[in-house]
């Protein structure tokens, strides 16, 4: 049961950004992957023109659709779209979400995860100040799906930060996460290793954290170190910048014996009221 993550530094050209995704992919592909995971924003980096590009490709116009159906066909691979923009199914004039799709090896989209928490925060770096919410629309639905290499959970880079939603997915069988990224070379040098391996951890699933990593149009640079952790929080391979294919198998009855013998899962505790606040704030 092989996969791979792959690592780019997708530019504004679509077209170029495709070309340089296929090969990637069938480097996975020749080296034994079963299912690819692309990073964030794999067909474009720094366009202003994401609704356009939502409903162009919702009105079957655009050219990013065709390309991940015909590469998993081609290649006989199970494909994890990162990001594109797209609208909701039935309404192609809406704001677009953050979409990851889940592609299978004939080609067929059988998942769609519109990503939950959008980046809407201040860096200390060139851009300064990023307002995901401005293009997109939050998403409201926990997605895990079946694929040749086990039960798999669907995530976005920002939603690394929010436990809550790794447990759901751990709750409703996940055995690996997927977590397409794009983040800033500020907060991923300070909070990336941590919380992929942080959420590997705790929900003892392999952890296919995709990466951009280099220098993009905005300006923007992201972290990269695109990586594979495995439900005990090793990092099995990991890529500091530039482009990469990261492959790892996985072992799934080492996964088994994790869980049976620190069941973590049964140990949970649901609370009825919140922590106690302090007589001044009350």
């Amino acid at each position: 049961m092989s996969f791979a993550v792959i690592q780019m530094v997708s530019q504004s050209d679509v077209l170029a950004n495709l070309a340089q995704a296929r090969r990637l992919l069938e480097q996975a592909a020749a080296e034994g992957a079963q299912l690819a995971v692309l990073p964030e924003n794999f067909a474009a980096m720094g366009r202003r023109d994401v609704a356009a590009i939502g409903r162009a490709e919702a009105l079957g116009e655009g050219p990013i659709l065709p390309w991940l159906k015909l590469a998993a066909r081609d290649l006989n691979l199970w494909i994890v779209a990162g990001t594109l923009p797209l609208p909701p199914q039935d309404h192609p004039d809406a704001k677009s979400n953050a979409c990851s799709l889940l592609i299978d090896a004939q080609g067929q989209i059988v998942a769609r995860y519109d990503k939950l928490h959008l980046f809407d925060v201040d860096v200390a770096d060139a851009r300064g100040r990023y307002r995901e919410s401005d293009d997109y629309a939050y998403g409201n639905h926990v997605v895990v799906a079946d694929t040749p290499v086990g039960r798999l959970g669907l995530t976005v880079c920002y939603d690394l930060r929010f436990p809550e939603l790794y447990s759901e997915l751990r709750a409703a069988g996940a055995e690996l996460i997927t977590a397409p990224s794009a983040f800033t070379a500020v907060t991923g040098a300070a909070h990336w290793d941590v919380l992929i391996r942080a959420r590997a951890i705790e929900t003892q699933c392999y952890l296919l954290a995709a990466a951009q990593g280099g220098v993009h149009p905005g300006p923007r640079e992201t972290y990269g170190h695109g990586a594979i952790v495995d439900p005990w929080g090793r990092v099995l391979a990991q890529q500091d910048q530039g482009e990469a294919v990261l492959l790892a198998e996985r072992d799934s009855s080492e996964q088994a014996s994790i869980r049976a013998r620190m069941p973590v899962a049964g140990h949970r505790r649901f609370f009825s009221q919140g922590a106690q606040r302090p007589a001044s704030e009350r």
